[in-house]
């Protein structure tokens, strides 16, 4: 027996399961699985979770397991998105202000390692020698020797390939500066990654960072406020798209010369964000600290040219596209060097269309070439000091990590009354279009509307239906990461910082870390859609919702105990009660 369950509810409350209520009353009824998604909301639990069946191979038994779906975006799944917020937090304020290298030195090699990579050595002579013979059969022989040998080297504690570099030979063309492009000065480089230290008066020590602020240029005059231009006639929405599409690389070459001024192995923690205008900008955590004005006169001479085939004449269009042709096979079933299958061809004339590589040999051979796109910053850059443990600091800790849940194109503010404006999403659907036809990278089959075949081409590729992320609306043109961190930021990976809060967690409550010792004890399968013995969404967020409580309840015992506090009663059925 059970006593009567209490609940907030008011007589004037109707009964959910009364037929004869008026459908206009029964549709003013929350559903019970919305309601049970808000409570998931409510108490962190993912709304996504994926149904995984674990085989304990050891004992043969079977368990089932929800793991979080890990989403970033706060539209697909609102708890996940957070957690992966407070976790790039985490890693930012662990590496900003250190005042000790974060490298660990490599150990020295064993001696069956110094044999292994001997051994390697005399194995690639003899393939070298046969090479040299025109012996092809003993070349593919020694290579699989190669391969399994390289394997071994990395499985008895060795990173990474004795070769080293690249295994193909990289493009690239002439690296002067640009004559509208100022000289930036170059100090000695430092072996460390940590910043300059000033001393007070007093003897107090400080080790200053900076907070950086990059923007793109003025693409036309914007109304204050909300984001859309004044004129869209003359905005230019051409150079906009185009300067979202290689942000990513013009980052990548503030950075470098960054390191290059500033004389030491700058590290940084930075986010790429909408503005209301929908072009990408840039938050950057730096540790250490330059001058404000070096900072300026490296982002004003920092800029990234975009050596690609011309797109200004539009060869084919609408119902006049280039035609697919399969190529013969070759014997033995062996593969053309390009990986392609077949090639486009004109259908006018039925020549070949020329591919990636041809076209890139062209651009090379024209030594009055110019790039297809130079994208610069603008001349807006804000630069902030902040000192380690300052309110300032943690304050934009927040900042930089505070869209990092929505998507480029998603409202800033949904409360915003901009948001709904008909000129914002007019000013949006612009932009794409824009982008619509702009190639985004050397496999967009927009290549095909300028006659050039795209690099790895395959059937069925229509200009303007590029499927690359760069294209879809919530992403605007820049399809990197949304988060950059330098390597040595804080010598660990995202998994790493993960790990050490999960750890943290089960210290404070006081279990252990059940984590398997044996990585092939477990064989882990997701659970099919179609598979009629899968639990229903509802059942299995109600299962994580009271793990969270219990886990809640939990927390608050240990913290009233440590506090010498009654343990409060936290348990969400106070009236239930089961007879013995």
């Amino acid at each position: 027996m059970t006593d009567a369950l209490t609940h907030p509810s008011t007589p004037e409350t109707p009964n959910g399961a009364d037929r004869t209520l008026p459908r206009l009353v029964r549709e003013t009824l929350p559903l019970a699985l919305d309601v049970a998604i808000e409570v998931a909301k409510l108490n962190g639990v993912c709304i996504r979770p994926i149904e995984m069946r674990r085989l304990d191979t050891h004992t043969g038994t079977v368990e089932t397991f929800n793991i979080p779906c890990g989403t970033t975006q706060e539209a697909k799944c609102p708890p996940c998105a957070k957690r992966n917020q407070q976790l790039r937090r985490a890693q930012c304020r662990e590496g900003w202000h250190l005042d000790h290298e974060p490298v660990a030195e490599p150990h020295p090699s064993t001696e069956d390692q110094r044999w292994l990579i001997e051994f390697r050595a005399d194995v690639q002579a003899k393939r070298d020698a046969a090479e040299q013979a025109r012996e092809h059969e003993q070349v593919a022989d020694w290579d699989a020797a190669i391969e399994s040998i390289d394997a071994e080297i990395n499985a008895v504690g060795m990173r990474g390939n004795v070769l080293g570099g690249r295994a193909t030979p990289r493009r690239s063309r002439s690296t002067r500066r640009r004559q509208d492009a100022p000289d930036l000065p170059r100090r000695a480089k430092q072996n460390t990654t940590l910043g300059r230290t000033f001393i007070a008066p007093d003897g107090r020590v400080y080790r200053p960072s900076l907070f950086v602020t990059l923007t793109l240029p003025s693409y036309g005059k914007i109304r204050a406020g909300q984001g859309v231009p004044v004129d869209p006639s003359t905005y230019d929405y051409a150079r906009a798209a185009r300067d979202a599409l290689h942000f990513a690389k013009l980052v990548d070459r503030f950075v470098q010369n960054l390191r290059r001024v500033a004389g030491y192995d700058v590290q940084y923690f930075a986010t790429v964000e909408p503005q209301k205008r929908l072009a990408p900008h840039l938050h950057m955590a730096i540790r250490g600290t330059l001058p404000r004005a070096e900072i300026k006169a490296i982002a004003a001479a920092t800029y990234h040219q975009v050596w690609w085939p011309a797109v200004d004449e539009v060869r084919f269009d609408g119902e006049h596209l280039p035609i697919w042709t399969e190529r013969a096979d070759l014997p033995d079933g062996a593969a053309y060097p390009d990986g392609q299958a077949g090639e486009y061809l004109d259908p006018a004339t039925g020549e070949l269309l020329p591919t990636w590589d041809e076209a890139l040999d062209r651009l090379d051979a024209d030594d009055t070439a110019e790039p297809l796109h130079v994208v610069r910053f603008g001349p807006q850059v804000d630069v902030q000091g902040l000192l380690a443990g300052s309110p300032d600091a943690h304050a934009r800790i927040g900042y930089l990590t505070k869209y990092l849940t929505k998507n480029l194109g998603d409202p800033l503010d949904p409360d915003d009354p901009s948001t709904d404006d008909p000129a914002r999403r007019d000013h949006a659907a612009r932009m794409v279009e824009a982008l619509r036809y702009e190639p985004c990278s050397p496999t967009c089959a927009n290549w095909l509307r300028y006659g050039i075949q795209p690099k790895g081409a395959k059937a069925g590729m229509v200009p303007g239906r590029c499927k690359g992320k760069a294209h879809k609306p919530e992403h605007l043109g820049y399809a990197g990461r949304r988060v950059l961190v330098s390597r040595k930021w804080s010598n660990k990976t995202l998994r790493e910082h993960k790990a050490d809060r999960r750890a943290w967690v089960l210290d404070m409550l006081g279990l252990p870390d059940d984590t398997p010792t044996d990585p092939h004890r477990y064989v882990w399968r997701p659970v099919s859609a179609k598979d009629p013995t899968r639990t229903p969404l509802a059942k299995r967020l109600l299962r994580e919702v009271a793990n969270r409580q219990r886990t809640r309840a939990r927390r608050a015992e240990l913290e009233a105990r440590a506090d010498g506090r009654p343990v409060p009663d936290l348990s969400a059925t106070p009236a239930l009660g089961v007879a013995a």
